[in-house]
C-alpha cells in the first residue's frame, strides 16, 4: 500500500491569483514547493494532485488548457525526482452542473485510492479550502488546511 500526499492545485501547488489560472503565462509554482515535497518524498510519500477546474463548466477555458498546465506540472515534478502518480481534475461547477467528482465530494480521491492502492490511514490531503479537507475526510485521509500560497515547509512536522 502506498503513502500519498494529495495536493490541491490552485493555492497549494501554484499561486492562487484570485481568478482562474489556465494560461501558462499566469502559472507560477508556490514558494518552496519542491523543497517541501522533497522532504515528504524522503519520508516515503508519492503525490496525487486533486483539483476543481470549474472554469471549464463556465466556458472560460477548455480541457486542453488544463492538460497543458498538467504537463508543465508533471515535468517539474519529474525534474525534482518526485513521484507524481496522477493529476485528477473535475471540470464541473455547481452553478452549471452537478458531479460527485467536484470537491467537497470525494470521487477523484476514491478513483486514485482504488487505482494506486493507497493506504488512506497513512496519507494526507493538503488544501487551502475547507472543501479540500471535507473531501479527504470522506475517504479517511487526514486533511491539513493551509493558507493559500503559503509555503509547505511550515507543515513539515505535521507529516509523519
Amino acid at each position: 500500500m502506498r503513502k500519498i500526499i494529495f495536493l490541491d492545485r490552485d493555492g497549494v501547488v501554484n499561486v492562487e491569483r484570485g481568478d482562474y489560472t489556465w494560461k501558462v503565462d499566469d502559472f507560477e509554482f508556490t514558494q518552496n514547493l519542491f523543497e517541501a515535497l522533497g522532504n515528504f518524498s524522503e519520508k516515503g510519500y508519492s503525490f496525487v494532485i486533486i483539483t476543481n477546474q470549474g472554469g471549464i463548466a463556465k466556458g472560460l477555458y477548455g480541457h486542453e488548457d488544463v492538460l497543458r498546465l498538467n504537463t508543465i506540472i508533471a515535468k517539474e515534478f519529474e525534474n525534482h525526482n518526485l513521484e507524481l502518480l496522477d493529476i485528477y481534475y473535475s471540470p464541473y461547477h455547481s452553478d452549471f452542473s452537478k458531479s460527485l467528482s467536484r470537491k467537497p465530494d470525494s470521487l477523484m480521491l476514491e478513483k486514485a485510492i482504488d487505482r494506486y492502492g493507497i493506504d488512506v490511514s497513512n496519507s494526507y490531503m493538503i488544501g487551502d479550502s475547507e472543501r479540500d479537507i471535507l473531501a479527504a475526510q470522506k475517504v479517511g485521509v487526514k486533511g491539513i488546511l493551509i493558507a493559500a500560497n503559503s509555503s509547505l515547509t511550515r507543515i513539515l512536522d505535521q507529516i509523519k
